[in-house]
This record gives structure tokens, C-alpha cells and sequence, in this order.
């Protein structure tokens, strides 16, 4: 999986685009995942500071990673 997919998926579940950025960044309460320095880094981005979830050597263990960070707020989200 890569962020197109992820995105794809995303919209699909209805997942509120406010909830994350794909591009990374310091989008106010938000789930991101970025490419830093040739890893992928997943983190939490609140108030201009990131709380890092995780770094990956590559972009589909970063997309597992953000999956799994928005399901534990979406509960009832069921990704196929």
C-alpha cells in the first residue's frame, strides 16, 4: 500500500480529511505520515509539535502505522 491507496481508502470510510495529512506538515490534531531523511515517519501533530508514533523503512509500514492510529479513534472503522 502507498498514500494514493491510503487515501483512497481513506475517503471511502468517510474518515474526516481533518484527522490527517498524507503531505505531512503541522496540521493542527492531526495523524501524518511523511518521508524525513529516506524513512517514513507516522507522528501526531498538535499545536505545531510532532509526538512521533513511529519511523519505517518503508511507505506501506508507515500507511499500517496510520491505519492503526486512526482505527483506535474510529473504532467502528472497518478497512477492507
Amino acid at each position: 500500500m502507498d498514500r494514493k491507496l491510503l487515501e483512497k481508502m481513506l475517503v471511502e470510510n468517510k474518515v474526516p480529511s481533518d484527522m490527517y495529512s498524507l503531505q505531512g506538515g503541522l496540521p493542527n490534531e492531526a495523524y501524518c505520515i511523511d518521508k524525513i531523511d529516506g524513512k517514513w515517519e507516522v507522528y501526531y501533530s498538535e499545536r505545531g509539535t510532532r509526538s512521533n508514533i513511529g519511523r519505517f523503512d518503508d511507505e506501506e509500514e508507515a500507511c499500517n502505522c496510520l491505519i492503526k492510529q486512526i482505527k483506535r479513534n474510529l473504532p467502528g472503522l472497518n478497512f477492507s
